[in-house]
């Protein structure tokens, strides 16, 4: 077993040792004599994980719990409990045609609910997940969801689309590692009412429909997610939230990560020559890239932050009427790993490096070489040894840029 499970078990062993007894500190809204549901305040709870146990248990009985997000406070259940699917509708007073959002633990599930998704659905995922966006995406007969009853099918997938949404809240995240499966969400409040964005308006509002709330104060944000729709590589902009359609749009791109030692020669040197290459395919310029969905960028794995490019690299591509003056080191970081589509590395050791930091990332890193050869860091040559180097790049890059589905790989 290894350490994270072996943590998570004795997690599960300190729930179940805990059935009863709970150390919490209930708001003074139970008082209140219109109030039915048992109120938490999470942040004077003597112990969280009792919180995380009580909002498990209250899922597995059947209850509506009402969470706290980052955006708005959500009410939710088990979509696995077709008769709590139904009690969340009445609590609601939504129609059956609207919807309600599957929340699911990672982006990492997105294939269980969309196993067609497509590379723009994969990168949405990806790069939004834990955040303030609900994608929606077509599910067919191999989905998760087609296994739910018809009645839950109905409630979540009325129109063979599913919204799925990974809140960026530690406390809903915490409940999701315990629980069998999705949770149907919806946000705490009446159909056609504000949205609810302190524990206390959920009280207020819905006290006497939902069984238990969990009041983590004022949410973050103070405003929806941004509900967006996604289709092979195209996206739509169903309700804007926190999330605007111009940071979609820089979202969805295409992203292509090279990787060296220091990020001063051999990698600069590709970023440039790949926006070269892609500007010319696509018949638009390098300052145009990012319009057309394309980013491309560098990064060492041993680097030091805003360091300049090697001399020698800077004056064999200005040769070229290409600028690498302005280029400034960066280190490899998990974000650059967690966000790049394509991770392109010099040499196979660079590759061996990055998958044992992030082995979740073994889909998406390969060596520049097509065949696995390396290539050599001319580090301490001449302005020749830069040179060969430099075409040795460029040949690789050229099999690359040919290879490259762009039609299918860039946002529409």
């Amino acid at each position: 077993m290894g350490a994270k499970q072996f943590a998570v078990a004795l997690s599960l062993q300190y729930f179940m040792s805990r059935i009863s007894g709970f150390a919490l500190n209930a708001s003074p809204f139970d008082r209140n004599s219109y109030v039915t549901a048992k109120v938490i305040e999470v942040k004077a709870a003597d112990d969280r994980r009792d919180v995380v146990h009580r909002a498990v248990q209250a899922l597995a009985e059947g209850e509506i719990v009402a969470f706290p997000t980052e955006t708005v406070y959500g009410l939710a259940v088990s979509a696995l409990n077709p008769k709590a699917v139904h009690a969340l509708r009445h609590a609601k007073g939504r129609p059956e045609t609207n919807p309600f959002s599957l929340c699911v633990p990672g982006a990492d599930t997105l294939w269980d609910y969309v196993p067609t998704a497509s590379p723009l659905m994969c990168r949405l995922a990806r790069r939004c997940w834990p955040g303030p966006v609900t994608l929606v995406m077509p599910c067919d007969e191999g989905s998760v969801v087609s296994r739910f009853s018809d009645d839950v099918q109905q409630a979540v997938s009325p129109s063979g689309y599913v919204g799925l949404r990974v809140p960026a809240h530690d406390l809903i995240s915490e409940v999701m590692q315990f629980l069998p499966g999705p949770l149907a969400l919806t946000s705490a409040n009446r159909s056609g009412e504000p949205d609810t964005i302190h524990g206390k308006e959920v009280v207020e509002r819905l006290g006497d429909r939902v069984g238990l709330i969990l009041d983590d104060g004022k949410c973050r944000y103070g405003q929806p997610s941004s509900v967006v729709k996604v289709e092979a590589n195209h996206f739509q902009m169903l309700r804007q939230g926190v999330v605007s359609e111009s940071v979609l749009n820089h979202l969805s791109s295409y992203f292509v990560l090279f990787v060296c030692t220091g990020n001063t020669c051999r990698s600069p040197m590709a970023e440039v020559i790949m926006q070269k290459h892609l500007a010319d395919k696509l018949g638009t310029t390098i300052d145009q890239l990012d319009q057309r969905g394309i980013l491309v960028a560098s990064a060492g794995i041993a680097a030091f932050p805003g360091g300049r490019a090697a001399p020698e690299a800077i004056n064999i591509l200005s040769a070229r009427s290409l600028d690498l003056a302005g280029h400034a080191s960066q280190p490899l970081s998990d974000r650059l790993v967690e966000q790049a589509d394509l991770i392109l590395t010099m040499t196979s050791g660079h590759r061996d490096a990055i998958l044992a930091r992030w082995p979740e990332a073994r889909d998406r890193v390969q060596t520049l070489s097509c065949d696995g050869r390396d290539i050599a860091d001319p580090i301490g040559g001449s302005e020749d040894v830069y040179r060969q180097c430099l075409e040795q790049i460029e040949s690789e890059i050229k099999l690359r840029v040919k290879d490259l589905d762009l039609e299918n790989l860039l946002p529409s």
